[in-house]
């Protein structure tokens, strides 16, 4: 008996000291939950809102990826796709690697391994999320110059198909920002734009440990009551605290229409290669359908080497 009121007595002093490290709080009209060490540090004068301003108007993650235009590197590459019985139907291991002369780059593929239908008579991908894929990372071509790490600030000039290449690397590479041009998204992926969006949102601050340094660890968590309406699902983000630079993102994201749909969860990791942020690894699964074209599954993995 003295067991067991011992054992509830370190329960309740478990679950009040729990209590005691979180904080409800908003902030720029942004419900916040805080560990304590997050408050302190509020309290002996970091700016949390200078943190949060930052955080919201970030393009470091999306310029990380615009950087493999701009930098020499190889990349192991693997992507499988299958069927509706969970059968795999096609897959590609490959190795690329990218040099810079200049103001110009090339791309050539190392070595290649390719199983069942990934390519079509002309060598060409058979499947979309494939096409975007080496459009991407590791598509072959000699001198393709004048390349820059710049935001594209519109897509006016381009071809429908390259203009939907560009919203959709938005929607996965600049997460919670508004995507102009997906039928029935639009603002609803806007989570650090939209005041509506943010609503259907709770967001807490940590401060952890990852991978050995010091970083803030931001979530964004749709409400239940809203669950079925946001496009991300998960937005999980590591801010090393020495300078703010983003070194892990995990979300997934998802939505659903007559028109198509898209059930997706990307594991990004970043590093440091001099002044620039470039990606490290992306660990990628996938299930996205649009009308008129055949439902597709992948996943995929690429690791880069700078």
């Amino acid at each position: 008996m003295i067991k067991k009121l011992f054992a509830l007595c370190c329960c309740i002093l478990f679950l009040l000291k729990s209590q005691a490290q979180e904080v409800d709080t908003n902030i720029m009209g942004m419900h916040f939950i805080m560990d304590e060490v997050v408050v302190k540090s509020t309290k002996n004068g970091w700016d949390i809102n200078g943190f949060i301003r930052r955080m919201k108007e970030d393009t470091t993650f999306y310029k990380a990826f615009l950087g493999l235009r701009v930098v020499p590197y190889t990349s192991d590459n693997e992507i499988i796709f299958w069927d509706e019985n969970s059968k795999t139907i096609a897959q590609l291991e490959n190795r690329t690697e990218q040099s810079i002369q200049g103001h110009c780059r090339t791309v050539k593929v190392l070595h290649e391994k390719v199983e069942g239908t990934y390519y079509d008579k002309l060598h060409r991908p058979r499947y979309y999320t494939a096409e975007l894929l080496q459009h991407l990372f590791f598509r072959a071509r000699t001198n393709e110059c004048g390349t820059t790490d710049n935001i594209p600030s519109s897509h006016a000039g381009q071809g429908k198909m390259e203009k939907h290449k560009e919203q959709l690397k938005q929607l996965v590479f600049n997460p919670g920002s508004k995507v102009e041009g997906i039928p029935f998204v639009g603002k609803k992926a806007s989570v650090f734009e939209d005041k509506g969006i943010q609503q259907r949102y709770d967001f807490a601050l940590k401060l952890v440990q990852y991978n050995g340094e010091e970083c803030y660890f931001f979530q964004a968590i749709p409400k239940e009551e809203f669950k079925e309406e946001v496009v991300y699902h998960q937005l999980d983000t590591w801010f090393r605290t020495s300078d703010y630079a983003i070194v892990a993102r995990d979300y997934a994201l998802s939505y659903h229409t007559l028109l198509y749909d898209f059930d997706v969860v990307m594991k990004v990791r970043l590093e440091k290669l001099g002044k620039r942020l470039l990606p490290s690894s992306i660990d990628y699964s996938g299930n996205w359908h649009v009308f008129t074209k055949k439902r597709e599954r992948a996943k995929f993995k690429v690791l880069f080497d700078y």
